[in-house]
């Protein structure tokens, strides 16, 4: 007859256990807010070629061409221009560009910030100019306001800058360093996962496209 006694105790404790039990559902829920796809990620690549910086700079800002030799950009067309600077030259100032990957299209409004010779920056989503306002030309570059909403990108900033290298004092090749810097958040995890084989090698496919653009187009003139 002293079995019952221990055997309620025990149904006791098992039962006062059982909200615990209940608790993980929270974090399953925020853990679905940091799937893959969802983060911000930053790349970076750098490339020395052997032409004038601003031969290199020009094939950079022709934001029109982007299409043709930039993979998954199905189209490129500029919707702005600058003012003419100094010399006359107009800049891009706003583009809409296509983009397409694993069966998804899309297209987005990006804004450029051009600083001659130098910087070629095209933002979207929330991301804001990093060129400083020492750099810019008035109205022909700095941009102030916000970049443009889309639904592909929350935050979308894509850096080219461009350097010319002096050469050793025996040597009289031409040599310029090209950087690439690219950060962005997609505005919806799906695209992150529908991307991730990719998307950490963006900034390498970019570049190495822009090489083999730079050698077709540069070499003929040499």
């Amino acid at each position: 007859m002293a079995c019952p006694i221990p055997l309620r105790v025990n149904l006791r404790r098992i039962s006062s256990a059982r909200p615990q039990n209940f608790r993980p559902a929270a974090p399953i829920r925020r853990s679905f807010l940091t799937l893959p796809g969802s983060e911000l990620i930053t790349l970076k690549e750098t490339r020395i070629l052997p032409y004038e910086s601003s031969s290199l700079y020009t094939l950079i800002a022709d934001v029109d061409r982007y299409s043709s030799f930039i993979p998954y950009c199905q189209e490129s067309r500029v919707t702005r221009w600058s003012e003419p600077d100094t010399k006359g030259k107009r800049w891009p100032e706003q583009a809409d560009l296509k983009v397409g990957w694993g069966g998804f299209e899309e297209t987005f409004t990006s804004k450029l910030n051009c600083v001659p010779d130098t910087i070629v920056e095209a933002l979207g989503g929330d991301a804001v100019p990093a060129v400083p306002k020492q750099q810019s030309l008035g109205r022909l570059s700095r941009i102030e306001s916000p970049a443009i909403n889309n639904n592909i990108f929350k935050r979308l900033s894509t850096r080219w800058t461009v350097k010319p290298l002096s050469g050793h004092a025996t040597s009289t090749a031409v040599r310029t360093e090209v950087n690439l810097a690219i950060e962005f958040q997609f505005s919806n995890p799906i695209y992150g996962s529908l991307s991730k084989a990719v998307a950490p090698k963006v900034a390498e496919i970019m570049i190495e496209a822009f090489e083999k653009r730079a050698k077709l187009l540069l070499n003929k003139q040499g």
